[in-house]
C-alpha cells in the first residue's frame, strides 16, 4: 500500500487519512494527512475507505498537514478513488 491514500487507525490516537509514506511493525509514516476527529453518513471506517461520507458538512476532519508519524496503528485500509475525493473535499475544521 505504499503510496497509496489510505486510511489508519491507531489505539489511543485516532483516525487518520493521507498517502502511506512508510510502514515499520505498528509505526507509520503518512504525508498530506489529515485527523477524521468526527463523521456521519459512514458506520466504521470500512465505510468511509470504500464509500466515504454521505453527510460531509457535518464531518469534523482536521487541517492538512504535510507529514504525520503515527504510532499503535492497529489498521490500514486502502480507500478508493471516490472515497478519497469526498475525504479530500470536506472542509476543515478548525475554531
Amino acid at each position: 500500500m505504499l503510496g497509496k491514500k489510505v486510511i489508519v487507525r491507531a489505539n489511543g490516537a485516532g483516525v487518520f487519512f493521507g498517502t502511506l509514506k512508510e510502514k515499520n511493525g505498528d509505526e507509520v509514516v503518512l504525508s498530506r494527512a489529515r485527523k477524521l476527529y468526527y463523521w456521519e453518513g459512514a458506520g466504521a471506517v470500512e465505510g468511509i475507505a470504500q464509500d466515504g461520507v454521505s453527510k460531509p458538512n457535518n464531518c469534523r476532519f482536521t487541517v492538512w498537514i504535510d507529514e504525520i508519524c503515527i504510532m499503535n496503528v492497529c489498521q490500514i485500509l486502502p480507500c478508493t478513488e471516490k472515497a478519497s475525493k469526498i475525504i479530500e473535499g470536506v472542509k476543515e475544521w478548525k475554531y
